[in-house]
């Protein structure tokens, strides 16, 4: 009956699952053939030539029957597929059991185990988590099972590249590739490409990761470390600091971050100044950024050598209130207490180092307590892999990163069971993927770019370069151990601040020593003191010119040219006055009056100058020019036109004039600060002072300090070659000249030693300032004095007060106006002999013309007489005169 069956049915396949548990079961031998036996878990058996419901309808199939086992989806059979029935009502092999599993997909993983980010310590634990929770669930690839193959890279690119080649060449293929430590990562995704891979990093910071045309099939859930750099920016404005430095080692994850670093404070107007970096000795950079005086310092480099660069921290000193480091916050939480041969630094020592030192990190757990896609919340996850440790996670090397791997292996998995089609959706069978499958590859980067789920480091997804968006947490090293104090938000630009940041000096100090600009003010009592001065000094010149300007009228005033005396007093007036502008600074007024203070010095000094000196300089001038003439030329002495001496002075004046109003129009005198060497100050606080002294200067200063000097220069010197030249001169119609010689020698003296002097002095305001006021006021003094007090006294202890008609009738003349008239008496009688003799000279030339022509007459009519024997003279009329000469006031003929 059994044959006819087969006989008669259709030879189609059927999946049967009769009821009860999965499983092969050992049937009971009967003559009949075989008894049916159960389907294993998720599969069926295929009878051939039987319906289903003839299936049910029997119990046992007949000898040398063939059954094969097939599963649902893609699951594979694991043992044996087909099971034949054996003569003894047993099928074969059922010592094996059949198994219908899902198929493995492979992950190729290199986990930095050890080396400058030890990463792979507590990653790979949280990727053997995941792995269970993802495998375990029935909505999420139901026909795969992921599995893992691992390697320690060291975070050594030569390692990697060696275990990458055994990833690659040796069986099964993996389907996607996940390295640690951006170095690796590097590598790995710029090779990966080749082979149509999907590089998925849990733990890679590089910036230049996010580089899609060199990085075409990168994801990480680890962000770029330049999400670490809008942070720092917003700290840095947050506490003022517009000046930072960087130290880095030299790899590219670090270079590319800090590149980025540098454009980011470039537009907040934040400047880097001192960007040192380091290949494994950090010693000489540390040693250069305390050269520099950095004080707010980013530090970039991996945990291996955060501890080398500390420990010259602390012997350089460069902690304290006075410094604030912002490092990666990527490190074991006692990364600076694990025990490290290449450094020479105690606990204690590093412990003290790295107090107070910022850190910025993604935020890799998520803060909320909510539940993730797994259904775990975060603090859930800490707690399960805390157990799965072999040692405490303050220990263990990235403990932080776990929850990101943990994530990658969730986010891999959607993308395969969105690219698979799961959960009912068509899609392509993984197990065809192999490393020339690009069709594959491209569905998976676009079920991976679209990622959107909540894990348990946050929200995960992905940007354009297939960076991780997230969160920034902000923490602070207090009393040893880590406290958060803030997280950001890049893309909302929102500062959550939990004000819990301590500080050792009470508060963020300076991002460089404070320097208090400070004005080196002129000394009050010194200023004082010469303003009263040059106040007796105005006084006393206005009492001189008063005086002589009331006694112009007396001979002896009038013989000294009263006018230009009283041009001299005021010439000392106006040089006075400019000690009170010269004295003046920001002291007493603000920096818009400082160009007018700075013209009227120039202005009174020059002009107080021209009128003083120039009145001085033109008497010396017109009695050295009259008495030194030629004997021929003392007609000169005669007359004295007073409108020449003030024409001298007036040109002396309009030289200054229009020399100082071209100064001021093309280039005009303002307020310059000169800045001196910094000074430390008595108290132990971090400022220095700067000290700085305001000038009147203008672009071409010494330019025209060499014009003005110049020619005031030779004015001096003439002045004094001519007052030395006249010194014995004695006149009537300027009777003071040797008085104003000797005020000559005295101002001269004065002005060229003091000029050089307050030049060189010029960074030393009291010096500068006793220098130019003194001598000013020394040389008004002198010249005062020693024109104005001899008339004074003159006037007063002889009682001249009359006036010339006056003085002409008084018989009580003084020796001096005696020897004067007398003088001019003789030269006048001189004068009328002169005449008397040239005429006298002129009648003896005709006489003796005549006498001439005579004796020629007289010699052609009478022959000469031969001598007389007897010697007597012959007789005749007497010889005209031969020479007249002349004794002074009587005229005596001589006769030959």
């Amino acid at each position: 009956m059994l044959l006819l069956l087969l006989l008669l049915l259709p030879l189609a396949p059927l999946f049967l699952r009769p009821p009860g548990a999965g499983g092969a079961q050992t049937p009971n031998a009967t003559s009949e053939g075989c008894q049916i036996i159960h389907p294993p878990w998720e599969g069926g058996i295929r009878y051939r030539g039987l319906t289903r419901d003839q299936v049910k309808a029997i119990n046992f199939l007949p000898v040398d029957y063939e059954i094969e086992y097939v599963c649902r989806g893609e699951r594979e059979v694991v043992g044996p597929k087909v099971r034949k029935c054996l003569a003894n009502g047993s099928w074969t092999d059922m010592d094996t059991p059949s198994r219908c599993e899902r198929r493995a997909v492979y992950i190729g993983a290199l986990f930095p185990m050890s080396g400058g980010w030890p990463g792979g310590q507590a990653c790979q634990p949280a990727v053997e988590m995941a792995l269970e929770d993802v495998n375990s669930r029935r909505d999420i690839l139901p026909d795969y099972e992921l599995k893992l193959i691992h390697h320690d890279s060291k975070c050594d690119p030569g390692q990697a590249t060696k275990y990458l080649y055994e990833l690659l060449y040796n069986d099964p293929i993996k389907i996607i590739l996940m390295p640690g430590c951006s170095s690796v990562s590097t590598l790995v995704a710029e090779a990966a490409r080749m082979w149509n891979l999907i590089v998925l990093s849990y733990g890679s910071s590089s910036p230049a990761l996010s580089n899609r045309q060199r990085f075409p099939t990168f994801f990480r859930t680890h962000p770029s470390a330049t999400l670490h750099n809008p942070t720092r920016v917003k700290l840095f404005e947050k506490w003022g600091w517009k000046k930072i430095a960087t130290i880095q080692q030299t790899t590219e994850v670090f270079t590319s971050t800090l590149d980025d670093l540098e454009e980011r404070v470039k537009e907040a107007g934040i400047e880097i100044t001192f960007r040192q970096s380091f290949f494994s000795d950090p010693a000489v950079p540390v040693k250069n950024l305390k050269r520099q005086d950095a004080r707010i310092i980013v530090g970039l480099f991996y945990e291996t050598e955060a501890r080398k660069v500390f420990c010259e921290v602390y012997k350089e000193r460069l902690f304290g209130k006075k410094y604030v480091w912002f490092l990666i916050g990527w490190y074991a939480d006692n990364w600076f207490k694990i025990y490290d041969p290449s450094i020479n630094c105690t606990v204690d020592e590093m412990t003290e180092a790295v107090e107070g030192h910022i850190t910025t990190e993604i935020v890799m757990l998520n803060p909320a307590n909510t539940r993730s896609i797994s259904n775990m919340t975060s603090q859930e996850f800490v707690e399960k892999l805390t157990k799965r440790l072999k040692r405490h996670p303050e220990e263990t090397g990235g403990f932080q990163e776990a929850p990101l791997a943990y994530d990658a292996i969730w986010a891999l998995a959607l993308a395969l069971n969105k690219t698979s089609g799961g959960g009912g959706r068509s899609g392509v069978r993984l197990e065809d993927f192999n490393y020339n499958n690009q069709t594959i590859t491209d569905q998976i980067y676009r079920a991976m770019n679209s990622s959107s789920f909540e894990g348990v480091s946050g929200h995960v997804v992905f940007d354009a370069s297939g960076s991780r968006m997230a969160w920034t947490l902000i923490e602070q090293l207090q009393g040893g151990s880590y406290k958060k104090i803030g997280y950001y938000d890049s893309t909302k630009d929102d500062l959550s601040w939990s004000k819990t940041d301590k500080w050792i000096g009470g508060s963020p100090p300076a991002d460089q020593t404070l320097v208090i600009k400070t004005f080196r003010f002129l000394s009050q009592k010194l200023f004082i003191s010469v303003s009263v001065l040059s106040s007796l000094g105005i006084v006393l010149a206005v009492v001189c010119l008063s005086f002589n300007i009331y006694n112009s009228h007396v001979r002896y005033i009038q013989n000294s040219q009263p006018n230009l005396n009283n041009l001299t007093a005021v010439g000392c007036s106006l040089a006075l006055a400019a000690v009170f502008p010269l004295g003046l600074d920001g002291y007493h007024i603000g920096r818009s009056q400082f160009p007018f203070v700075c013209q009227a010095r120039l202005w009174l000094l020059g002009l107080g100058f021209s009128l003083g000196y120039g009145s001085m300089f033109t008497k010396i001038w017109w009695v050295h020019t009259v008495f030194t003439k030629k004997e021929e030329k003392k007609e000169w002495r005669k007359t004295l036109e007073p409108w020449k001496l003030y024409a001298t002075v007036g040109l002396l004046v309009g030289m200054d004039v229009l020399t100082l109003a071209i100064w001021q129009i093309v280039d005009p005198l303002h307020r310059t600060i000169e800045t001196f060497a910094k000074e430390e100050p008595k108290e132990d606080i971090d400022v220095s002072i700067l000290p700085q002294l305001e000038h009147c200067s203008s672009k071409k200063m010494n330019t025209w300090l060499g014009i003005f000097y110049g020619y005031k220069g030779l004015l001096l010197l003439l002045g004094i070659f001519l007052a030395y030249e006249t010194k014995s001169v004695s006149t009537e119609k300027i009777n003071d000249h040797r008085a104003v010689g000797m005020a000559i020698y005295n101002v001269a003296v004065l002005c060229l030693i003091t000029a050089p002097v307050t030049m060189i002095l010029s960074s030393q305001q009291d010096a500068a300032f006793a220098f130019a006021s003194l001598a000013i006021v020394f040389s008004s003094y002198i010249t005062l004095v020693v024109l104005f007090v001899p008339k004074m006294r003159r006037l007063i202890t002889r009682g001249e007060w009359q006036s010339e008609a006056q003085d002409t009738m008084k018989t009580g003349s003084s020796t001096n106006n005696n020897e004067e008239e007398k003088s001019r008496l003789l030269e006048k009688e001189n004068r009328e002999l002169e005449k008397i003799i040239a005429e006298k000279e002129e009648r003896v030339s005709e006489l003796r013309h005549q006498l001439q022509s005579r004796q020629q007459l007289r010699s052609r009519r009478h022959p000469p007489t031969p001598p007389d024997p007897s010697g007597a003279l012959p007789r005749g009329p007497p010889e005209p005169p031969d020479r007249l000469s002349c004794d002074g006031s009587r005229v005596h003929l001589l006769y030959k």
